[in-house]
């Protein structure tokens, strides 16, 4: 660590504050959503160290649902159509999901939920772990999973179709190029309108029932994780802010999750105080306020550094890395940014979707 850590949980004017940093030198930064001011020191040893603050100038949301992409699984490292492809993370995606795992241990989750598909089945299990006792349940749900890519699984992808080939004629020769269009799909698998229907049933099913349970028993400030993929977490996010009374798809700019990287959407139900439970029927269930507070974070990879000689460098193509952006998000900016995997099941930020 870079400086020794400050543990302690004290109650300042009405507000709570996790210390973890007190090194003077440190460069702090703030930010503040909807009543979570979130602080983050950089050093030169430490890019990135997290500190939580519920202000008291600020309500908190009645649930916040943190949304993590697995680690590095060892389909990351080819270029190949990884969905339901059962690949394990590889001994740097576990270092990742451990890293996230401790990054997290200070926010207490109500519940942990992941995919069944060992990459981030095994993201979920290291966040839990790393949780204080009594640690939260871990539930398992296949409504989680990555997009599925059928009979495209685990052959090699193509940026591009072929000239003069219909898509047809590029399935029947085994090739799988890039789908550009949200409702098409490889044969046996899903569209993208596929996996957001899935996506709502998610929120609906596992989501929803800890907001409306938290308004009817006074409670704020619940908090659950959420380990699953790329893609999916892509069309989470959308799904879940569709519920907020505005009613908008926000579209996919929230695409771009590295490796372990998460995102956090809070949900508050209007109208309701800590410790005053509301009534109301499930057929007219209160309004709702839906935000994302934070997108891609992603600092604990500071530190984590690929062991010399180990997977995945061995026949990478250099020419290929503007189609490497499939999986994950964002656009890429430095050839070896942590958190990037080395083929296109990193992100998808470079592949235009109509």
């Amino acid at each position: 660590m870079c400086c020794p850590l400050a543990r302690d949980m004290r109650r300042i004017s009405g507000a709570y504050y996790m210390k973890r940093c007190t090194q003077k030198s440190h460069k702090i930064d703030v930010a503040t959503f909807y009543g979570y001011t979130h602080v983050w020191a950089a050093s030169p040893l430490r890019a990135a160290l997290q500190l939580t603050i519920i202000m008291s100038s600020g309500s908190a949301p009645t649930l916040a649902v943190t949304f993590i992409r697995h680690g590095e699984s060892t389909d990351n490292l080819r270029s190949v159509w990884a969905g339901w492809k059962d690949a394990p993370l590889s001994n740097h995606g576990m270092n990742q999901a451990k890293a996230v795992g401790q990054s997290l241990s200070g926010t207490r989750f109500a519940a942990v939920y992941a995919s069944p598909l060992k990459r981030a089945l095994w993201t979920g299990q290291a966040v839990q772990e790393a949780q204080p006792d009594p640690k939260p349940p871990l539930e398992v749900s296949p409504l989680l999973r990555e997009q599925h890519f059928g009979v495209a699984e685990g052959h090699p992808w193509q940026w591009g179709e072929t000239p003069g080939l219909t898509l047809e004629d590029h399935f029947a020769q085994g090739l799988y190029p890039v789908l550009h269009e949200r409702g098409q799909k490889f044969p046996e698998g899903e569209s993208l309108d596929d996996l957001f229907a899935r996506a709502k049933q998610a929120i609906d099913e596992l989501v929803m029932p800890h907001v409306w349970s938290a308004a009817r028993e006074g409670k704020k400030g619940v908090h659950i994780a959420m380990a699953s993929h790329g893609l999916c977490i892509s069309e989470l996010v959308p799904a879940l802010l569709l519920k907020d009374e505005s009613g908008i798809h926000p579209g996919d700019k929230y695409r771009g999750l590295q490796n372990t990287a998460w995102t956090r959407v809070t949900v508050n139900v209007k109208g309701t105080k800590e410790g005053e439970p509301l009534e109301f029927s499930d057929s007219d269930p209160p309004k709702l306020e839906v935000r994302v507070t934070d997108v891609n974070r992603h600092e604990h990879l500071a530190d984590i550094k690929r062991q010399k000689g180990g997977i995945g460098r061995a026949g990478y193509d250099p020419k290929q890395k503007d189609i490497r952006a499939f999986f994950g998000g964002a656009k890429v900016q430095a050839e070896d940014e942590e958190g990037r995997s080395e083929s296109n099941a990193r992100d998808e930020a470079d592949v235009v979707i109509e």
